[in-house]
């Protein structure tokens, strides 16, 4: 039983630095608005993009965008981000016990 928890806190933080490097993508797009990556760059991203836009598209169906004045601020991800910290902090719990 210990394996499996241990196996799915490893695969929650592999997740997690996924959607940390999806989490700078997009910061680097949004404040750099002539940047376009260059095609190797497209390559290598196309993954974490694949592998975190499911659970991403959900959150932003059920969570609307924050507005703070004339701006939208998206929160699904830190939901998403905080959800599976929270869930890893539970499976560490029941390791303990």
């Amino acid at each position: 039983m210990d394996i499996l928890i241990y196996s799915l806190i490893l695969l929650l933080r592999l997740y997690i630095l996924i959607l940390i490097l999806r989490i700078i993508i997009e910061m680097v797009q949004s404040f750099s608005r002539q940047w376009r990556p260059q095609r190797w760059f497209s390559i290598c991203a196309e993954p974490i993009f694949v592998v975190t836009d499911p659970p991403v598209k959900a959150l932003r169906k059920l969570i609307p965008p924050v507005q703070l004045g004339g701006v939208g601020i998206d929160v699904s991800i830190l939901v998403l981000f905080f959800g599976l910290q929270l869930i890893m902090m539970v499976l560490g719990r029941i390791l303990v016990v």
